[in-house]
């Protein structure tokens, strides 16, 4: 009789895969609050579109920085205590945000400072997660982790909003701060400490030219970050979604509506990636990449909330291919040098991202928020054929 495959059940009995899945709901839930709240204040303060998408973009920017030269801090240190100590930096920079009347410069030079070790976080997580769940295990608690973030980016998306309707920004940003707190104490309550993978002593500054060497060194891995960037461009939707809301007659819970369409439709899509056998997934990359685009060149025909919301899920549901893509690269990365390389595609993931932000925000100061977002769409779809068009090619020849 063949043996069961690992299934969402069999990882949820791990009590370490439940303490880290449980650090990064709360963290990434309190995060979308944060992002939410950003947005709206400084659109209220300056009406610009720019400015705003501008703000939300340096969530991502920041992780040109930290996700090459202190990714790999995951690989040569503990990585529990990197996770605890990231967390416990970014609580306070964020209560400190929330300051009222806090000048706009400062709040940003804060959030560049909390973007700064998101990469650290994420790469660490990364590297330790193989370890919670060897063999079989890894990619359906992969899976899981991602589908539940995205649930908890939905939550954070829809509440955000009515937080900030309710309690003002401060409010939201408290909120947030509390979410890294409450993410160390899962880590420090459930997950045992570990020692590094990387103990040969080599140096740092090599250490990460070896990263970015594993990453660069194979067709395969490139591929991947290249489909994982096509999300810089059908971004677009999220980068200006105060505006957008205004010009469907809107305000604060239409932004969350909006951003947490995008969360909504990818947990849907990688429920549905969990029943595709694995031997199939790899085949699914180019498509959904190119379907991740095109529900947006709907908004072309400017429609109302009710579709605009329906297009922005439909683009959710395909996006759900970066399931695929992460734990792929996660599979074809060495041991030691994961947390480093998983940094770099990382980085490149959150510029690509980070750009189509400002590049949106900026349409957007000339041209209506509907018409960008369809523009997004079209360019994308390029984007994304050119893309799968490398991950085809990258594939070993059959024998």
């Amino acid at each position: 009789m063949k043996p069961r495959a690992a299934g969402f059940r069999d990882v949820l009995a791990v009590t370490e895969f439940r303490a880290l899945f449980s650090a990064q709901l709360v963290s990434v839930t309190g995060d979308q609050l944060a992002r939410v709240a950003l947005s709206i204040l400084v659109y209220d303060r300056t009406n610009s579109p720019g400015w705003a998408a501008l703000t939300y973009a340096l969530t991502f920017l920041p992780d040109l920085v930290g996700g090459p030269l202190l990714s790999g801090l995951a690989d040569r240190h503990p990585p529990r205590t990197v996770m605890v100590l990231a967390d416990v930096l970014r609580a306070l920079a964020v209560a400190v945000m929330a300051v009222p009347g806090l000048p706009l410069p400062a709040v940003a030079a804060l959030l560049v400072g909390v973007q700064l070790f998101n990469p650290v976080w994420n790469s660490a997580r990364a590297a330790l997660l193989p370890q919670v769940l060897p063999g079989e295990t890894f990619v359906p608690g992969m899976g899981l982790l991602m589908m539940l973030v995205q649930a908890g980016q939905v939550a954070g998306f829809a509440l955000g909003g009515l937080l900030v309707a309710a309690l003002g920004t401060g409010g939201a940003l408290l909120a947030d701060s509390a979410s890294f707190a409450a993410s160390a104490v899962f880590l420090i309550a459930g997950v045992r400490p570990r020692p590094p993978r990387e103990t040969s002593g080599v140096h740092w500054w090599r250490h990460v030219r070896a990263g970015w060497t594993v990453v660069t060194g194979d067709r395969r891995r490139l591929a991947l970050v290249a489909l994982g960037c096509v999300s810089g461009i059908y971004i677009a939707g999220e980068a200006i979604a105060a505006p957008y809301a205004a010009e469907l007659g809107g305000g604060a819970v239409v932004v969350g509506l909006l951003l947490g369409a995008f969360a909504l439709g990818n947990v849907l899509g990688m429920a549905a990636l969990s029943r595709i056998p694995p031997e199939r997934r790899g085949r699914l990359l180019g498509p959904l990449a190119v379907l991740a685009c095109a529900p947006l060149l709907g908004c072309a025909l400017r429609p109302d909330l009710v579709a605009t919301l329906a297009l922005f899920t439909l683009t959710g549901v395909a996006s759900s291919y970066n399931l695929i893509a992460n734990t792929t690269f996660v599979q074809f990365t060495p041991d030691a040098q994961r947390a480093q390389a998983f940094g770099f595609a990382l980085t490149a993931l959150r510029v690509s991202q980070g750009l189509g932000v400002v590049l949106a925000g900026v349409a957007a100061e000339r041209a209506a928020p509907h018409a960008v977002v369809a523009g997004a769409g079209a360019i994308g779809v390029v984007a994304a054929l050119g893309a799968a068009r490398l991950w085809r090619r990258a594939q070993p020849e059959p024998r």
